[in-house]
């Protein structure tokens, strides 16, 4: 059955009811936010009120944290919930105001920390470090040492004692027998001139002393015989059909351009020779690097034909002229090549010896990279250490040179270092801590020489590419 509907009257009174018992509500909850804001404006003046003369003997908060995750606070000891490293205990509060931010610039190990994340310190000194520049290279041969021999005059050859490519001969070694006609009558003409010469009363004419000389100059000058065989010609007064011609040079045959029974002309390439022992290595050297490198500078090479075995040289002349398709400099150097083991051709590794001057070194270990900028750890204090921008030069195996930022004999941390940037960033969360509170500004800091010298460079010298 419907209930009757509600008269207007009680609708009101109910209305009324409820407004009233919000309205109370409302008023009991404002009181009580009344006392606790007066509470805490009381307890912040008291507080205020002696932090001027207490705050040294206010009791520090202890809490734990990890090494490796500055982020992961807890306050009781246990694992890292990321790496599960322990927790290490701290003192003081994990909150930094921007103030103590800005002046943090030190961090302070205990002596636990320090064994434990293996942190050690060596010594800036100052002393010579070379730099190694490495480059590919080919064997040639010594310019100096090798030779065309030619054919002095026209001829045939009526035998060839060397007679094939790569045969190691020796200086004064017969390479081949020859037949001219021309080298046939200035013979007869010394003959002749020596047989005049022998005539009574001719040794007080001096024409026909004239006339010997001039005919065994021309035989050694001009046909190329030895003393040896001019001499034979003046003891015996006879002439040979054909002579015999020498090698000038001990080394190799390169080339051979004649065959037995050929005729020839004055001027024809016969062999191609070359001295071995001695051997010119050019190498392609980056534009970067030349600057570095000068003539006498020693050089290492490697080549694959004789894994673990090294051949010793030096640099004895640098190309005028850049390669423009490779950036490279041809740089000449000397190799001494007794044992024939390099060959013409022959590809190799090089690393050219670059004697530095003195300055500031460290190991390579305790240099940060941070993209364009380096920094260093240096313990200014026992188990206190703050960062330091270095800049640095070159780079030797493990030692690194310090052009700026450190002074030899500071203790700069050479193992560790990131357990120490870890405390950094814990004790300035608000600016990332560490190597981020340093000005990382592109612009404010060149990069290193090693960065700059890798730029191209345009045609007024300074880095960065043409417009």
């Amino acid at each position: 059955m419907k209930s009757p509907a509600q008269s207007p009257l009680k609708r009101t009174i109910n209305m009324r009811t409820v407004s009233m018992f919000k309205i109370f509500i409302t008023l009991i909850v404002l009181s009580f936010a009344g006392c606790g804001n007066q509470g805490n404006h009381e307890a912040e003046e008291n507080r205020m009120d002696t932090s001027a003369g207490d705050s040294k003997n206010e009791p520090q908060s202890e809490y734990y944290t990890c090494p490796m995750h500055p982020t992961v606070v807890s306050d009781k000891p246990g694992s890292c919930p990321v790496c599960g490293m322990t927790l290490v205990k701290k003192t003081g509060s994990p909150q930094t105001s921007s103030e103590d931010i800005g002046v943090i610039q030190t961090v302070s190990l205990s002596q636990a920390q320090r064994v434990i994340a293996n942190v050690a310190t060596t010594a800036a000194v100052r002393r010579s470090i070379d730099r190694e520049i490495t480059a590919v290279g080919v064997v040639d041969y010594a310019e100096p040492r090798r030779t065309k021999v030619t054919a002095r005059f026209r001829g045939r050859i009526e035998k060839l004692y060397v007679d094939y490519i790569g045969r190691r001969i020796e200086r004064g070694q017969p390479l081949f027998e020859m037949y001219s006609p021309d080298l046939y009558s200035a013979e007869r003409e010394f003959v002749l001139a020596l047989k005049a010469m022998a005539t009574p009363g001719a040794d007080s004419n001096p024409d026909r002393q004239a006339m010997v000389d001039a005919a065994r100059d021309r035989l050694s000058i001009h046909f190329g015989l030895t003393r040896d065989q001019v001499a034979r010609i003046e003891s015996t007064r006879t002439v040979d059909q054909t002579v015999t011609f020498f090698s000038p040079i001990s080394g190799t045959v390169l080339g051979k351009e004649v065959q037995e029974g050929q005729y020839v002309t004055e001027g024809t390439v016969l062999y191609d020779l070359a001295d071995l022992s001695q051997v010119w290595i050019y190498l392609d050297v980056y534009e970067k690097d030349l600057r570095f490198i000068r003539t006498d500078h020693p050089v290492r090479i490697r080549a694959e034909s004789y894994p673990g075995e090294t051949f010793k040289g030096r640099v004895t002349f640098i190309d005028p002229i850049l390669e423009p398709e490779t950036r490279t400099v041809r740089v000449r150097t000397e190799f001494d090549n007794a044992s024939g083991k390099l060959k013409p051709q022959m590809y190799v590794r090089a690393e050219i010896h670059v004697p530095a001057a003195e300055a500031v070194v460290v190991p390579a270990s305790a240099i940060m990279y941070t993209g364009r900028r380096n920094i260093v750890w240096v313990e200014v204090k026992e188990n206190t250490f703050e960062p330091r921008d270095v800049r640095v030069g070159v780079t030797a195996g493990p030692m690194v040179e310090i052009l700026d930022g450190l002074h030899e004999g500071e203790q700069v941390v050479a193992s560790g270092g990131y357990l120490i940037e870890s405390e950094s960033q814990l004790r300035a969360p608000a600016q990332g801590g560490g190597l981020h509170r340093h000005d990382d500004t592109p612009g404010n800091n060149p990069p290193p020489p090693e960065e700059a010298d890798a730029r191209p460079q345009d045609h007024d010298g300074h880095g960065g590419t043409r417009p």
